[in-house]
């Protein structure tokens, strides 16, 4: 009886710490662990196999230590249409697809008054770092929570939440709406500025750092080759007919002379070259620093897109020296980022994920001098067949505003005063797409569930539809086929449902993180909630992905 007595009283004198650990409340003290930092990484326009397709030329700190070290989910599909910038960001950060979130595109047609809006548009703030109209942005037409803000409410707004990118969208729609800070460039200033939504003047920090001027510096470099160009064997011959030139340039071809270009084109020329990842970089550390990212007693987070491979890609296109030569520049400044957060916030106290927006089609011509089939679709000579033909029939003019996203967007106020019916509009306007080249489906969207699409299709094409922001029909593309203005188009696009588009890199790395690979087929829906398991915090309020339990210790 007394050895019982003494194990008992023993029971509670053990106890007696944990319970003035918990009373007290201090972070310090019997806290939640959770790591002191997330680095969210987003590679705008990386296709799933840039993983691997430059893969022995990577060193072993960049893409290599996130793959040797942390967890991939090698099987990661946007499951929505049309697959954009603006639409991957804010699905990667709340876990929500258009249908709910409102990010119908980069920009979206508003169904009801017929016009255009850009995707982080605000003409209620202004420019905060610059005076041009730059800054009038914010992330007010996302009508959902992302994690990010989460983190925010969980934390009673103590942890920071830093957005950092060239563009706009990818900083503000990452960050969130109730971040600290988003920032992002602005061409014309030459330096990185927010908005009057979060601050009134810009920190110190950024101050100083845009004094630097590196943007110019940068150009003032040239854009070569990192290595011998004979070895970059993985690239088309670097002078060809599938991309882009520079304007003022004889040919698209390596060096490029920057530091006499952007005296015309601007320091915004900076995007299209490696050096815009550089200058991000740059500014994600001056953020680590400045804010003290990673420092205090709640869990921080670092929202980073490196937005240059996208501009690089649409102009020169999956195949080219160009974008090899990103991709193992970028490798690089990985390296650099994951060495500095462990100097700066300890190897093993952070948690980092690094994915993409979408990926990109190849070329047409590429493809088509290969033997595969492709093509281009040509909008606007879309809109003005739809346009003929239905003045034809119902004398009225321009009853079809555009065919943006893959989508038709009728003239809703043109055919109310003409006392028409769209529902006798749309089936005229989907045979007349059924039988362009390159369509594989004109679909109805009040009638998606009655088309005759795969499973995997139809899914996708319902979470991308907005009632209130996306078009009426929605165009599929057969394989190959994207919209073009050109019949030879040169580089490439993204926006629809194929793997070269839907298919990205996901990989984890660091604090929770569990080391090892899964082919699994996930979500990017599924990123955001994989995040809040791992903070133990609410995942966002319109997510409809689920948690990688693969991912998580």
């Amino acid at each position: 009886m007394k050895v019982i007595k003494v194990f008992s009283f023993l029971f509670i004198l053990a106890c007696l710490p944990l319970h003035a650990q918990v009373a007290k409340g201090n972070p310090s003290e019997g806290a939640l662990p959770r790591p002191k930092l997330v680095v969210g990484i987003v590679v705008d326009q990386m296709r799933w196999d840039y993983l691997y397709r430059y893969y022995q030329r990577y060193q072993k700190d960049g893409f290599k230590r996130l793959l040797n070290e942390g967890f991939s989910c090698e099987n990661t599909m946007l499951n929505y249409i049309p697959t954009y910038t603006a639409i991957g960001h804010s699905t990667i950060y709340s876990g929500s697809v258009p249908a709910i979130s409102g990010i119908a595109g980069n920009n979206f047609i508003i169904q009801a008054t017929g016009k255009s809006m850009y995707c982080t548009d605000d003409d209620s703030v202004t420019s905060v770092g610059s005076d041009s109209d730059a800054g009038k942005m914010s992330p007010k037409n996302l009508l959902v929570s992302t994690v990010t803000d989460e983190l925010r409410l969980a934390t009673n707004f103590h942890s920071k939440v830093i957005g950092v990118a060239l563009k706009d969208r990818a900083s503000i729609l990452p960050a969130g709406h109730a971040a600290n800070a988003a920032y992002w460039f602005d061409d014309k200033a030459g330096k990185f500025i927010s908005s009057t939504y979060y601050m009134t003047q810009l920190p110190g920090w950024v101050n100083e750092f845009n004094k630097k001027n590196l943007a110019e510096k940068y150009l003032k470099q040239d854009w070569n080759t990192l290595y011998p160009i004979e070895s970059y064997t993985q690239s088309c011959p670097d002078d060809n007919s599938y991309e882009g030139k520079f304007k003022g340039t004889s040919a698209p071809v390596l060096p490029v002379r920057t530091s006499e270009l952007y005296k015309e084109a601007g320091l915004g020329l900076i995007r299209n070259t490696p050096y815009g990842n550089s200058l991000t970089l740059d500014m994600a550390k001056a953020a680590l620093d400045g804010e003290a990212l990673g420092q205090g007693e709640y869990t921080d987070f670092l929202a980073v897109s490196f937005s240059s491979p996208d501009y690089i890609g649409h102009q020169f296109g999956p195949n080219s020296v160009e974008v090899e030569d990103t991709y193992l520049r970028l490798d690089k400044n990985i390296a650099t980022l994951l060495h500095y957060l462990d100097q700066k916030v300890g190897k093993g106290n952070y948690a980092v994920f690094l994915t993409a927006d979408h990926g990109a089609a190849h070329n047409v011509g590429f493809l088509t001098d290969h033997k595969i089939p492709a093509g281009a679709w040509n909008e606007k000579d879309i809109i003005k067949g739809l346009n003929t033909l239905l003045q034809q029939k119902y004398n009225v003019a321009d009853l079809v505003l555009s065919a943006m996203n893959y989508q038709i967007h009728f003239n809703n106020e043109t055919i109310a005063a003409n006392h028409l019916n769209v529902e006798d509009l749309k089936p005229i306007c989907i045979d007349f797409l059924n039988k362009k080249e390159g369509v594989a489906w004109a679909v109805d969207m009040n009638k998606v569930n009655e088309a005759n699409l795969p499973q995997a299709v139809r899914e996708r094409t319902m979470n991308g539809y907005n009632r209130e922001r996306s078009g009426v029909i929605q165009v599929i593309m057969k394989p190959g086929f994207y919209e073009s203005s050109s019949l030879h188009p040169t580089g490439t696009t993204h926006g629809t449902w194929n793997p070269y588009d839907a298919h990205i890199p996901l990989v984890w790395m660091g604090w929770g993180i569990n080391h090892g690979a899964s082919r699994k087929s996930v979500n990017m829906t599924d990123i955001a909630p994989t995040v809040a398991a791992l903070l133990h915090i609410q995942m966002p309020n319109g997510c409809i992905g689920e948690p990688i339990v693969d991912v998580l210790k």
